[in-house]
């Protein structure tokens, strides 16, 4: 386990964080939140460092980390060089131990006859044969498809690289697994591979994510940082907040009932310190005052405010796609669309990655000319459109007062002050020139030109990508209350579900109303993905059989004087299948071992589900009891979804293996 005793930790003369204790045990998921600049990322570099890996050296002031020295880490970095490697060697080089020992067979010229067979023993321990497929499942899983596997890392994006970075992480043997915002560059339909991922990953994991949703589907725990304070709350994101809130309400209350104890004592001290008859009881109040800790007030958490101005103009409908086949170089990519936007509208477009949202987006706002059919837009149309290049066109060396200032006319300094204010640029950044910002800064200052030039048309394509939590819960409050419509492309649920009432899937060149909410859109990815696993393995068996074929074809030929074709000897077949037999033995028994604690959990529910039909258990004295049955039974709930998991994909994993020796 990893564990921290009383660690102080300072950066720069300033104290991220002290007296951190707490405990982490293998197979624990937990997020690590907190606002930008607490010392999430020293955090890992501490971590790092005492692993003997990394690149920044951070060791604590005081207290003391212990980390198991068998454990291997996985951190995933935030930068991918411009690599000729291929993608499949990068993912690949991953799993470290099996690159090494895939290196050393390659060439035997320099090995003895008896370091040849420890090679191959080991290769077979670590089921090296089955890597390449893994790291082929997992480049699937991310988005890549297999004409890219061979492609140099140089070729890809800086977003695509991230997701190889986030793949060779993955593809590692590690104990403890780091990733800082992994969702960032990931679309709606990796996101949830990833999440299926880490949750059948054995291993501790600890996750940086701004991402709600994604947190609340994988971890069991929240490591919180905090007015330097860390503290480890039980549960899923969504019952850290409401734990969090109830502890911050206790806290006011203290901090209030201490104020006012404070307020009497110093009252009593000013009052009677210099009279001798009270002098000694003064200075008992004196000391204490001085014994009294420093309890902090309960801080206003979301320093973002701002809300969407109401649309001086509209008319219906705003943009109209009738018919309009859309696509590049006179090749469309989407045939037949029909889109409406009306006032009304609050549209959710979902899809898989290079499905074409995007596309469909740039011909909504006219950045794409339509290649067929029509395309409409009213007189009173006043777009304000968020992507990536919105943000990359900002003026690098103008601040966001010189920019909003453009377009703000005679409004007073102070009102434009306070308008950047509700987007968090107070003080020096204010004047600071866009350039030094951050991603997610820059993310900010882009939405509050949007806001300021009052639009009555949203189009957002994957607003959210640089954006905190705080952020993104005041995007989502602020598009609530906006009376214009609203086009989403977003990998955030919490935001689709909450901002949008209706949802098109673009798919297979066509662009069709959902008919389901943004779970029903995950089901759907998931058939989708068995479908194509299913396609590509009958693919490869068709494939296997045409050679098959091919080779007795040949052999037969060869030998027309024998008139047939030599058949596998009766020992060859035993031998085949007491491989087979020792190969799928560890699966097996895994896929046994499940199902008996399966069973096991299934027997403890029926046990609780018969306590809590007694009707006297909901008595307001038995209260304490039947929440404890309760936390129990979503405890035994949960456990009994993740088994059933890990049993679906050991037995998927077994029939592979089986196929593979067909």
């Amino acid at each position: 386990m990893i564990e921290f005793k009383d660690v102080s930790v300072r950066r720069d003369g300033r104290e991220l964080f002290s007296g951190a204790s707490f405990q982490l045990h293998p197979g624990h998921k937990v997020g690590l939140t907190g606002n930008n600049g607490t010392g999430k990322s020293t955090l890992f570099a501490l971590l790092l460092t005492h692993m003997g890996t990394g690149d920044t050296e951070v060791t604590p002031d005081k207290g003391e980390v212990s980390i198991p020295d068998s454990w291997q880490v996985a951190h995933m970095a935030q930068e991918v060089g411009a690599s000729s490697q291929t993608a499949i060697d990068y993912v690949l080089s991953g799993d470290e131990e099996w690159y090494e020992l895939n290196e050393a067979m390659s060439d035997l010229s320099t090995v003895s006859d008896e370091q040849i067979g420890v090679l191959h023993q080991r290769f077979d321990e670590i089921d090296g044969y089955r890597t390449p497929t893994k790291a082929a499942q997992i480049m699937a899983g991310l988005g890549f498809n297999t004409t890219q596997h061979e492609l140099p890392v140089a070729g890809f994006s800086g977003g695509w690289r991230m997701r190889l970075n986030l793949a060779k992480t993955l593809m590692s043997r590690a104990d403890l697994l780091l990733l800082d915002e992994p969702t960032n560059h990931l679309d709606l339909d990796a996101i949830l591979w990833l999440e299926t991922w880490i949750n059948n990953f054995n291993g501790l994991v600890i996750v940086i994510s701004h991402d709600q949703a994604f947190l609340d589907a994988t971890v069991g725990y929240i490591l919180h940082v905090e007015q330097q304070k860390i503290t480890l709350y039980t549960g899923n994101y969504q019952q850290f907040v409401r734990t969090r809130h109830e502890r911050m309400a206790q806290q006011q209350q203290a901090y209030e009932k201490q104020q006012a104890t404070r307020a009497h004592l110093d009252d009593f001290i000013r009052r009677f310190r210099a009279k001798a008859s009270k002098a000694k009881q003064a200075q008992s109040r004196i000391k204490q005052l001085e014994r009294m800790s420093e309890l902090s007030p309960m801080m206003a958490d979301n320093p973002f405010s701002f809300k969407f101005y109401e649309p001086a103009h509209m008319s219906s409908p705003l943009i109209e796609l009738t018919k309009a086949n859309i696509g590049y170089s006179d090749t469309p990519l989407l045939y037949n669309a029909n889109v409406q936007v009306t006032p009304d509208t609050r549209l959710g477009l979902l899809g898989m990655n290079g499905a074409g949202k995007s596309t469909l987006i740039k011909a909504l706002v006219g950045e794409l000319d339509i290649l067929s059919g029509s395309y409409r837009v009213s007189d009173s149309l006043k777009l304000g459109y968020f992507n990536q290049h919105q943000m990359d066109a900002l003026d690098a060396a103008a601040t966001p007062m010189q920019m909003l200032r453009r377009l703000a006319g005679q409004t007073s300094d102070a009102e434009l002050r306070s308008f950047l204010g509700s987007f968090d640029f107070r003080g020096e950044r204010i004047d600071t020139p866009s350039e030094l910002f951050s991603g997610g800064e820059r993310a900010r200052l882009t939405l509050a030109l949007i806001v300021w030039q009052r639009p009555n048309v949203l189009v957002l394509d994957e607003p959210t990508n640089h954006l905190d939590l705080q952020m993104r819960q005041a995007l989502t409050i602020a598009l609530q209350g906006f009376e214009g419509a609203v086009v989403l492309v977003s990998h955030d649920r919490e935001l689709i579900a909450n901002v949008c009432d209706e949802l098109y899937l673009v798919h297979d060149g066509r662009v069709d109303e959902f008919d389901g909410d943004i779970s029903d859109y995950g089901k759907w990815l998931s058939e989708k993905r068995k479908q194509e696993n299913m396609a590509n393995k009958n693919s490869l068996e068709s494939a296997s059989k045409e050679n098959s074929e091919g080779a007795v074809s040949h052999e037969t030929k060869t030998n027309a004087q024998v008139g047939k074709v030599k058949e596998v000897s009766k020992e060859g077949q035993r031998r085949l299948a007491a491989e087979q037999r020792k190969r799928t033995a560890p699966i097996r028994r895994e896929i046994e071992n499940t199902e008996k604690a399966l069973s096991k959990i299934e027997t403890q529910l029926l046990t609780l589900e018969e306590q809590l039909a007694d009707t006297a258990l909901y008595e307001d004295s038995r209260k304490s009891e039947l929440l404890t049955l309760l936390d129990e039974q979503t405890a035994l709930q949960q456990q009994h979804s993740d088994h059933e998991e890990k049993l679906l994909l050991a037995m998927t994993n077994l029939e592979e293996m089986e196929a593979s020796f067909e």
